[in-house]
């Protein structure tokens, strides 16, 4: 029960969360109103509530603009209905990519208003706003048909958030294709073919190409020359430390432990020089590297190194700064180590805090649901793990 004299967030109208969160991350209205496309004013009134937040895509915005998940403004009430038919969306951004005609109804968005838009459904990515994103892509994919298309870096952009959304959703097969569009518009410039090359790796890996996904991300890093000595960019540190990750994951499930302790070394070598002087959370760092150790010693079959390894690299602030997305995948992938060596209570801990750090990765993801199934059959579950199974279906309630 809420103590008297003080409020459940929940009992507060909408409009009083949204002013209460700005400010506690010390936003102006108009950085916030900036954030999502709207007006100073607009941003006014909802506060004051004089205008209503009731439209579901409209919540999700300012929700990702203030980096909290929708439930946090509305109330948990609203968790089911915000998750989308995933499916559905992903047809739709199959059309999108399957179309080559040129838009005829709306002029072409200028090179500011396509990079604020991709921004944002980056941003919306990292926190695990998956559905904000999917609604996303459709238009964003339109924009890169139109000839007025301003920047080839804007459209790899869109063309790898698609590849990696697909992916995630177990569309290896369709990401391939929206990957291998980055790479032919990165048109061989050394860090737009990197940033294409993440989710050609990604996807070849779920595909079970683990060697072809080693080669494609270890040839995107020697353009980089990412070599300290030669004080490259910090971007192009943190870019060439991903690739090499990617590499290691992807040469675990090849079974080659040498080339992804090789690999991985290399990664975390780069990730301690990047965090000497940028540990802002920005997803590269030495705990991605030692994350990324514990899966694939996991996939190598060292399921108690793979535990301690993750058990190791959570404990720490750095766990806690990697964006939202990124924990609640990890969480989900580690599971499976966790049943393999029996204890299947740390495994149900993993996925019912994956699902409260991103309701999304375990509500939209089918590996979700069947890691969670798993976990089901391997013995008793607590009630906030059968309540989670029975929110996406896999109990009845």
């Amino acid at each position: 029960m809420t103590a008297p004299g003080r409020h459940d967030r929940r009992e507060l109208p909408i409009g009083r969360r949204v002013a209460q969160l700005r400010v506690r991350r010390g936003m102006s209205q108009q950085v916030l109103a900036d954030r999502v496309g709207r007006s100073k004013s607009w941003v006014d009134k909802v506060e004051r509530g004089v205008r209503t937040l009731d439209r579901l895509s409209v919540i999700e915005t300012v929700a990702a603009a203030l980096g909290v998940a929708p439930g946090v403004l509305v109330g948990r009430s609203v968790q089911r209905t915000r998750i989308t038919d995933a499916a559905t969306a992903v047809e739709q951004v199959r059309a999108a990519l399957a179309r080559y005609d040129t838009p005829d109804a709306d002029p072409p968005l200028s090179a500011a208003e396509l990079d604020r838009q991709i921004g944002y459904a980056w941003t919306a990515y990292r926190h695990a706003h998956h559905p904000q994103v999917l609604r996303m892509l459709p238009g964003l994919l339109a924009a890169t048909r139109h000839p007025g298309c301003p920047d080839a870096a804007l459209l790899v952009r869109v063309y790898q958030l698609t590849a990696q959304m697909l992916v995630k959703l177990g569309e290896p097969q369709l990401a391939w294709l929206a990957a291998d569009r980055a790479m032919t518009t990165a048109a061989g410039h050394p860090r737009r073919t990197a940033l294409a090359a993440i989710p050609l790796a990604q996807a070849l890996r779920a595909l079970g190409r683990g060697r072809l996904a080693m080669t494609v991300a270890t040839t995107a890093v020697r353009p980089l020359d990412p070599a300290p000595t030669h004080g490259p960019a910090p971007d192009d540190l943190a870019l060439a430390g991903t690739l090499l990750t990617e590499a290691a994951l992807a040469a675990a499930t090849c079974a080659d432990t040498t080339a992804t302790d090789d690999l991985a070394d290399r990664a975390a070598h780069l990730a301690a020089t990047y965090a000497a002087h940028h540990d802002d959370g920005s997803g590269f760092g030495p705990v991605v590297v030692d994350l990324a150790r514990a899966l694939a010693a996991a996939r190598l079959g060292d399921n108690h190194l793979a535990v301690a390894l993750h058990q190791r690299a959570t404990s720490g602030d750095a766990w806690q700064r990697l964006p939202a997305e990124h924990r609640a995948a990890h969480l989900i992938d580690i599971t499976r180590a966790h049943l393999d060596v029996g204890d299947h209570h740390a495994a149900g801990r993993a996925l019912v805090a994956a699902d409260h750090i991103a309701p999304a990765e375990v509500r939209l993801r089918a590996t979700a649901h069947a890691t969670l199934a798993a976990v089901l059959r391997a013995g008793p579950t607590p009630a906030d793990l059968s309540r989670l199974a029975t929110s996406i279906g896999l109990i009845r309630p």
